[in-house]
């Protein structure tokens, strides 16, 4: 399969607006919800009678439309998903975001013509899990998992993966946009405290709450750092050169809950960067432009795991929600003005927002907009302001967190740009010489049907006695094709002699090059080619298995449980230990001579595995289990061959439906599955 790897910007729409902005700013794709299966239930999203819409306003202008379906499907949700599929196919939809392995397998079968990209909820963390799925099905694009850094999306690129296959889907990578504290795909917090799944669209961001840290039941004093689960955000502009040279295909930026100013400043910004990188030449990217992106929104902007792992300094704990640049620090204060030292480059003026950080419960911070500047003293409306000046004190800093001027300039910038339609060049060749008409010609293809068209001048050329017919003038009269899917490219202008010809005649001439000229209609849309559907991708269902009788397992994370259970004779023991290295002295108490124990162990792989942590599966195998628990993609490649031990896939794989069930089990040899949520 050939791809076209040629470096994509890639932008979020949560509604009109923002996929307005996102074509006004550069970007060459867009991706967006629709309001079921996607996991930005919140954002505004695109009803069924919009998709065809959006797709002809995004290919008029020459900018893809993918639909993201990026959500756990559960059984009962099938026949509605199936619809969607065939919906986002009929609509012209250029591709497929999606999280479920069974609705990608779906997705292949019923809309074949719609690119499938795997989403970052599918964990891909390893070039192994990566060669895992594509041995499910064939794929135009893999979201990588956003923890992993540059040095390791470069082994994505140089990995082989047998001694005759390399990889073969190009890669899309978060260059921009919020962090979670868990792995893609593998959050479970929401969905435990509150019953909203992330995986399900309905993350309640428990990660952005204020925690207090409890060790060995006694209440850490922890002043300010409280947010001890929220990652700053990521901004990796500087380091889009080295992920270009890392084989990177999209840069994506996170953001379908965000404003169409913040697309509008983001994804200029990343156009910037991106064409500097793909000429290979210095980035342009200025200070202005990262203070864009630090006043669109930012919690902080790191280059988050890109760079590699590094948690105090990307979770520091002290606020969860946007924050802005920092002012500097108070050095003076009195009631409605402050005076401020240690001032950043940052500007300030009237009508600016800022929020005063005194290290205090967040819920009770102060903020106002600046009324007057006065040199380094920043001064408030006294009574409009809302500030108790009595609880602010030298020593505390200052954000800032809003500029109207900003925010009116790039509001001004996506709603009164030209989005131009895209057209295709056309080169005409002139003909003729005095005595003769003048023939004007094309030849050219749309949409891989050729087109000629040739129109001849109803009046012979005169010779021209002071201003004969010059290139520059050809142009200027054949230049205007209206609404056509053309615009001028060049002229080949082969007149002989000196040629006069009326410029009412050039002008008729020219309508009747535009009624010979196709039609500006839109390819037709790629729908579905098969009548096949989800009932047909169920497991087979065999009269004559038997129901298993009921079987007691346990989930051990010590010695001490683990010869426990064996001593009760629990059947099957599944081992945990954060240290796998004590993995064989677990097998060694189960298979004990000592014991008459006929419990068989099986060991859990970790869930999560990086390029080149196989060794990991390695010292599981050593340590001679009856089998294991299988609990990531890279693990299921691995063992996937292996009928001497037995195979069970966790809770991990997110297996939310049959489909999912039926392609994992007979793709990686599994005994069972559990069923996720």
């Amino acid at each position: 399969m050939h791809h076209d790897l040629t470096p994509e910007l890639l932008s979020p729409a949560g509604n009109w607006d923002c996929a307005r902005a996102a074509v006004a700013a550069g970007a060459d794709a867009i991706y967006f919800g629709m309001p079921r299966f996607n996991a930005r239930l919140r954002a505004d999203n695109f009803t069924e009678h919009d998709l065809a819409p959006l797709m002809e306003f995004l290919h008029r202008r020459g900018v893809k439309g993918f639909g993201a379906m990026n959500t756990l499907i559960f059984t009962n949700e099938l026949e509605d998903a199936e619809a969607q599929l065939r919906l986002i196919a009929e609509a012209g939809v250029d591709a497929l975001i999606i999280q479920d392995l069974g609705l990608a397998k779906l997705a292949r079968e019923i809309a074949p013509g719609v690119e499938l990209h795997a989403s970052t909820q599918m964990t891909i963390t390893s070039p192994d899990g990566l060669a895992f799925i594509e041995t499910l099905f064939p794929m135009e694009r893999a979201v990588l998992a956003r923890e992993l850094s540059v040095k390791e999306i470069e082994r994505f690129q140089s990995s082989r993966i047998t001694a005759h296959r390399s990889l073969l889907t190009p890669l899309e990578v978060f260059v921009h946009g919020a962090l979670c504290v868990a792995y893609s795909g593998q959050c479970l917090t929401s969905e435990s405290l509150g019953q909203r799944s992330a995986n399900r669209g309905e993350c309640a961001q428990a990660c952005r709450m204020p925690y207090e840290l409890l060790v060995d039941g006694v209440q850490q004093d922890m002043a300010e750092v409280r947010y001890l689960l929220s990652p700053q955000d990521l901004a990796a502009v500087d380091l889009i050169p080295d992920l270009v040279k890392a084989g990177v295909k999209s840069f994506k930026i996170e953001g379908r809950l965000k404003s169409p100013e913040y697309v509008t400043a983001v994804t200029r910004v990343y156009r910037k960067a991106l064409d500097a990188a793909i000429h290979d030449q210095a980035s342009t990217v200025s200070d202005a432009d990262k203070y864009e992106l630090e006043m669109t929104f930012s919690r902080g902007l790191t280059n988050g795991w890109l760079g590699g792992t590094n948690h105090p300094y990307l979770t520091h704990g002290r606020y969860g929600k946007k924050r802005g640049p920092l002012l500097g620090e108070i050095i003076d204060c009195g009631h409605g003005w402050i005076t401020l030292g240690n001032r950043t480059s940052v500007p300030i003026q009237a009508g600016d927002g800022v929020v005063f950080d005194a290290g205090e419960n967040r819920d009770l911070e102060q903020g106002s907009r600046i009324f007057r500047v006065e040199g380094d003293r920043l001064v408030f409306h006294r009574e409009l302001s809302g500030v108790n000046f009595e609880r602010i004190k030298p020593g505390h800093t200052l954000y800032k967190t809003s500029d109207p001027k900003l925010e009116s300039e790039l509001r001004r910038f996506w709603q009164n740009a030209k989005l131009e339609e895209n057209k295709t060049p056309l080169h005409l060749t002139i003909t003729g010489k005095p005595g003769e008409p003048l023939v004007v010609s094309s030849s050219f293809d749309v949409e891989r049907s050729m087109f000629d068209v040739r129109c001849s001048s109803s009046m012979v050329l005169q010779e021209a006695s002071k201003h004969p017919l010059s290139t520059e003038t050809l142009a200027a009269q054949f230049g205007r094709l209206g609404e056509t899917l053309f615009e001028l490219g060049s002229i080949d202008n082969q007149l002989e002699g000196n040629c006069h010809l009326a410029v009412s005649e050039l002008n008729r001439l020219r309508r009747a090059l535009v009624d010979q000229l196709p039609e500006p209609e839109l390819p037709a849309p790629i729908g579905p080619r098969n009548d096949r559907s989800y009932r047909d991708l169920l497991p087979h269902s065999n009269p004559q298995s038997a129901i298993r009788s009921p079987q007691l397992s346990v989930l051990c994370r010590s010695l001490e449980q683990v010869e426990a259970a064996s001593e009760l004779g629990i059947e099957t023991i599944y081992c945990d230990f954060e240290d796998p290295r004590r993995y064989k002295d677990a097998v060694a108490a189960v298979k004990s001579e000592a014991r008459s124990s006929k419990s068989e162990i099986l060991l859990a792989t970790p869930r999560i595995l990086k390029p080149g942590e196989n060794g990991y599966l390695k010292l599981i195998e050593s340590a001679k289990p009856d089998g294991v628990l299988l609990r990531n993609l890279a693990a299921l490649e691995y063992y996937k061959h292996r009928s001497d031990l037995r195979t069970v896939g966790d809770f991990s794989l997110n297996v939310a439906n049959p489909l999912t069930a039926r392609l994992l089990m007979e793709a990686a040899a599994l005994e069972s599955v559990p069923v996720s949520y």
